[in-house]
């Protein structure tokens, strides 16, 4: 299938090297469907670099198939376009949803943040254990987890999305880093790439989850890299005193300075925290009925 074979409804955003729209499939085995199609910025084409870069997040993406991760369809090329198509994610990313509760003052459920770093650990627990078509282990580390890249659908669907720069630890090695400065860990700013840096992000996600304010911050991009450096954050419970001990624990050792002495896994971390919330509480659907309640039913 080309670009052709989908008609553009609505531009849903913008990066530094793609642009995403809101499709309807016109043709083919998703006719009538609508979808998300990520295409590479016309300016980069001819960008041998970029190219390479969005062609190695399709290869990666298209090998993902789990709940908790967003189902790429359908990539490749037409005249100049580059492109991937995906599942559309009718809901909101989580950095809206905690805008939307900082802006009317009303704190995000703490068994609804657990429940939301759950999902996101076993997604990452997943795709760091994924293997291509020949069983080969793909070493991915997503690099960009935030929660802008985390989506609750209306009907409660939670998935992590954007691969854009995710890597492969055995194509590219453990020295080339990417991502947003405030969720990167301290190997990560010094330089070095392992799949602890997907781990620390989720910590920092689940933070401002429960405090609806970042852990590690500052006036320039130094001082918020000397803060993650040092591990230096207000804890949880002094910005939000009904968090149980146990949470502020968790995220406590999440952000240890030692990297032995945090979580080795994605599935350590996810075990962790699993018992904290209350299933009955923390569901997809009830999730999803607190952020149409906290945007209406708008776009």
């Amino acid at each position: 299938m080309g670009t052709g074979n989908y008609e553009i409804l609505r531009l849903l955003g913008k990066g530094g090297m793609a642009e995403v729209f809101r499709v309807r499939a016109v043709a083919g085995r998703y006719n009538g469907r609508e979808l998300a199609l990520k295409r590479l910025l016309p300016a980069l084409r001819k960008d041998e670099e970029a190219v390479r870069l969005f062609t190695a997040e399709a290869e990666l993406s298209r090998h993902l198939h789990h709940p908790n991760i967003v189902q790429v369809l359908d990539v490749g090329s037409d005249a100049d376009d580059i492109y991937i198509v995906m599942d559309f994610i009718d809901g909101r990313d989580v950095a809206q949803i905690i805008k939307r509760c900082r802006q009317i003052k009303v704190p995000w459920p703490i068994d609804f943040a657990l429940y939301l770093s759950h999902a996101l650990l076993e997604a990452l627990d997943y795709a760091h254990h994924a293997k291509g078509p020949t069983g080969k282990p793909l070493g991915i580390v997503h690099c960009d987890v935030s929660p802008s890249n985390f989506f609750v659908s209306r009907t409660g669907e939670l998935v992590l999305g954007d691969f854009g720069v995710a890597r492969s630890l055995i194509e590219v090695g453990p020295d080339q880093v990417m991502g947003k400065p405030f969720y990167l860990s301290p190997e990560a700013v010094g330089g070095h790439l392992t799949a602890s840096v997907d781990l620390w992000a989720v910590a920092v996600t689940l933070y401002e989850l429960l405090t609806l304010q970042r852990p590690f911050v500052g006036k320039t991009p130094h001082e918020v890299f000397k803060a993650i450096k040092a591990s230096s954050y207000i804890p949880v419970r002094n910005l939000r005193p009904e968090v149980p001990p146990i949470v502020e624990g968790l995220i406590a050792r999440a952000f240890d300075v030692d990297p032995a002495m945090r979580f080795q896994s994605a599935k350590e971390f996810a075990q962790e925290i699993a018992p904290l919330y209350d299933e009955r509480v923390g569901t997809p659907l009830a999730i999803s009925a607190v952020v149409r309640g906290l945007f209406g039913t708008s776009d």
